[in-house]
């Protein structure tokens, strides 16, 4: 968490701990297969039904695990394409503009018999080593996820996190009024506010829908909201005070984009996921969860959300420029791109305004990756997302388990992220990145423990 794990030192950290556990998840799953393997083996010598044989089925949809690893592989694949000393006759045919630039740059006569498609190998792969980390733990994700031990570990998890969202919401508050009420200092542990933001709306979706999951396990009277109001929990009580901190840093930290993306990401998920068979009061908890925070934002004050809201800001004309040069780079780089984490090198290049300083990025996730990998490797990126989003991602409505509240939270965070990360820097960052990663994880298994269930009912 420390800076959004920016700094190499704690990229790196996090990087040997997933692959570690991805490796001792590996080891334990050869280890479980041997045992059953020879125990089905003894059983069926002996003509006896083994009762564990259920373990045996694979935990997870194995089409899911299939296209999921496919497209991921073929991604990771482009990307290694990109760092490959490739002949200079093949680059200029795939890659025109790079290879115009390779024998711009060269030292002296230097021919050059051999290049790469990446226009800076190095930042190339650093950013495959972050990819390859996140597939290995989406991949362990779809597999743990199904496993019956998986469901109290995932609710401390979430708890964890949400933990953490109003621990750094707070921290952030502090800042900022301790900062005489300017809204840049609402940053917490994080580099920047929009990082931070960036979190906060991936969070409160999530508890929302845990809060939600949390209510429909307990047994209420249905009777008068009064009296359900008095049956409340601690443990509620305290989970809804967090969300509602959670939303006023939003809020204070004046980000228009940002409580924007929330509301348009809490609308979409109350359209797609609303029942009206079941009488389902979402809408209405909903509102009045927002409806606490904003009115104690106005008690503190929210000033600075209101003065961005109605003033003229440079920002929208210099984030428009840069959407236009990086437009640009897309051109000259159509099929591969410049290479993955290649932006901030070669942006000066195409820059065409006056800026103090480095544009490390371009104000939209999306534009920039298409830039750097292509419409190639952006493609297949949108139609994983779209695979899992249509085939996986809607069945959770389906669903009438708690467990769905919290697959409708999850979904409702990663659509919110990616609709911040339009105008932002967001999935970049690895703390958000690796949040990003868990939420897809608690979005699909729902819908694959419930199948898992129903195939064992039907057995049974």
């Amino acid at each position: 968490m420390a800076m959004g794990t920016v700094e190499l030192w704690a990229l790196s950290i996090v990087e040997l701990v997933i692959l570690l556990m991805v490796t001792l998840w590996v080891l334990r799953s050869s280890v479980l297969k041997g045992a059953l393997f020879s125990k089905t083996s003894h059983s069926s010598r002996g003509g006896q039904d083994t009762p564990d044989s259920g373990l045996v089925q694979k935990s997870v949809d194995s089409s899911l695990f299939k296209t999921v690893l496919i497209l991921l592989a073929l991604f990771l694949c482009l990307i290694l394409f990109q760092m490959v000393q490739l002949p200079s006759g093949l680059i200029e045919l795939l890659s025109p503009k790079a290879h115009e630039l390779r024998y711009q740059l060269r030292v002296g006569n230097d021919p050059m018999e051999f290049m790469p498609l990446s226009l800076f190998p190095l930042g190339t792969k650093i950013e495959f080593f972050k990819w390859i980390t996140l597939s290995g733990f989406f991949l362990f994700l779809l597999h743990w996820r199904c496993s019956d031990e998986s469901h109290r570990t995932t609710r401390q998890l979430i708890v964890v996190i949400l933990l953490l969202g109003f621990l750094e919401s707070f921290y952030g508050m502090f800042l900022v009024f301790r900062g005489s009420g300017d809204a840049t200092f609402f940053t917490g542990t994080f580099a920047s506010r929009n990082h931070l933001v960036g979190y906060l709306l991936m969070t409160i979706p999530l508890g929302i829908g845990f809060l939600f999951s949390v209510e429909t396990s307990q047994t209420r009277p249905a009777s008068h909201w009064l009296h359900r109001l008095s049956f409340l929990d601690g443990k509620t009580l305290l989970l809804g005070f967090s969300i509602i901190v959670m939303i006023l840093g939003l809020i204070v930290s004046g980000s228009r984009a940002g409580t924007l993306s929330l509301l348009l990401s809490l609308s979409l998920s109350l359209v797609l996921f609303y029942d009206f068979r079941k009488e389902e009061r979402l809408f209405r908890k909903s509102v009045v969860i927002l409806g606490l925070a904003v009115l104690w934002a106005g008690w503190v004050g929210t000033s600075a959300l209101v003065t961005r809201f109605f003033a003229t800001s440079e920002d929208i004309k210099l984030r428009w420029v840069i959407w236009e040069n990086t437009i640009q780079i897309l051109k000259d780089f159509p099929l591969f791109g410049s290479g993955l984490g290649t932006f901030a090198q070669i942006f000066p290049m195409y820059r065409t305004f006056h800026f103090r300083g480095l544009v490390t990025h371009a104000e939209n996730d999306f534009l920039q990756l298409a830039s750097e990998v292509g419409l190639v490797g952006f493609g297949l990126l949108a139609i994983l997302f779209l695979f899992l989003f249509f085939k996986r991602g809607l069945r959770i409505r389906s669903e009438t388990s708690p467990q769905r509240y919290i697959g409708t939270g999850a979904l409702t965070g990663i659509l919110a992220l990616m609709f911040y990360s339009l105008v932002e820097k967001n999935l970049q960052i690895p703390a958000n990145a690796l949040l990003y990663t868990l939420l897809w994880g608690l979005t699909i298994t729902p819908s694959l423990q419930m199948r898992r269930r129903q195939s064992d009912f039907m057995k049974k």
